[in-house]
């Protein structure tokens, strides 16, 4: 299981990694790579902050966009008879089935568009 640590209003994936005996920090929605490494919660925070810096003005200075781009699109597989199911619970709603599935997501994330 991974954890989520925020630094500075970024979100980063936490995981141990067991060979080098370290936590290790990746920030998410980034466009390139802005990782850590500690042993230690404080030093998570500590190396997470300065990473994140690092990246920033690296970005400010070559002119780029930090966070990575998204369209909003996802193309999802399911079972074909979820999707019949889906698509039935859609037209009972009177809605679409991206608002449905949109909708669900929102709930069940607790987050809101």
């Amino acid at each position: 299981m991974n954890n989520v640590m925020t630094i500075s209003g970024h979100q980063a994936v936490i995981v141990y990694d067991p060979d080098i005996e370290m936590f290790r920090g990746e920030f998410v929605n980034l466009n390139g790579g802005a990782d850590f490494y500690a042993a230690d919660i404080a030093g998570l925070k500590r190396e997470g902050e300065l990473s994140l810096k690092v990246f920033l003005d690296e970005c400010q200075a070559r002119g780029i966009e930090p966070l990575r781009p998204v369209s909003g699109k996802l193309a999802l597989r399911m079972p074909p008879e979820l999707h019949r199911r889906l698509i039935l619970e859609a037209a009972r709603l009177g809605t679409s089935l991206n608002t449905l599935i949109t909708r669900q997501l929102e709930r069940d994330f607790n987050v809101a568009a």
